[in-house]
């Protein structure tokens, strides 16, 4: 009898054994899973967190939309009437997660206090910056020589075509002006993509 109570004892021992082995395990294999779940988590996380410029710009063009914003430029009531002067303003760039304040600027000549002519500051030809010579009443590119009339007309020089002029509007006696770039090189006005 002495001896079935001690099987009886080492029967009772493998089985709690095998239940604390079979615990063991659905632990070991709940945090593999926990463990595994966390890693692919964490590393498609990343993915998308340095992925997502890239695909931004790939699928900019499709989903960006074709309306560009007036800006307010500077100091518009202070100019003479008449007189090509050079007005500025910041255009803030996004792309992915980084925002760029650029400045930029364009040629106004103010016809009256609610009519004026912007001029893009881009020469058509190659797309150096031009500007206004006073004691000749022109424009003048200083790379390859092109020349242009107070009005945009080309007067010399290898430009294709006359000064490429901005969409604007007076409000307020302010000027707002959409900044758009254009073609280089070609007879005909066309925005860059």
């Amino acid at each position: 009898m002495v001896e079935k109570v001690e099987n009886s004892k080492e029967d009772n021992n493998q089985n709690q054994v095998d239940i604390n082995h079979v615990e063991v395990e659905k632990n070991t294999q709940t945090r593999k899973d926990f463990i595994k779940l966390s890693v692919i988590s964490l590393v498609g996380f990343i993915t998308v967190l340095l992925g997502w410029p890239v695909i931004e710009y790939l699928i900019k063009p499709f989903y960006r939309s074709k309306k560009i914003p007036y800006i307010k430029t500077s100091d518009f009531n202070t100019i003479k009437i008449g007189i090509p002067t050079k007005l500025g303003f910041n255009i803030i760039h996004k792309s992915g997660f980084l925002k760029q304040t650029k400045y930029e600027d364009v040629w106004v000549i103010k016809h009256s206090k609610n009519r004026a002519t912007v001029f893009s500051p881009i020469c058509p030809h190659l797309g150096c910056r031009y500007n206004w010579d006073p004691l000749k009443n022109e424009f003048m590119c200083p790379c390859h020589g092109s020349i242009f009339s107070i009005n945009g007309k080309v007067l010399g020089g290898p430009a294709p075509r006359p000064l490429d002029t901005l969409p604007h509007k007076i409000e307020n006696g302010k000027l707002y002006v959409k900044w758009e770039r254009f073609v280089v090189g070609i007879p005909e006005k066309e925005l860059e993509t």
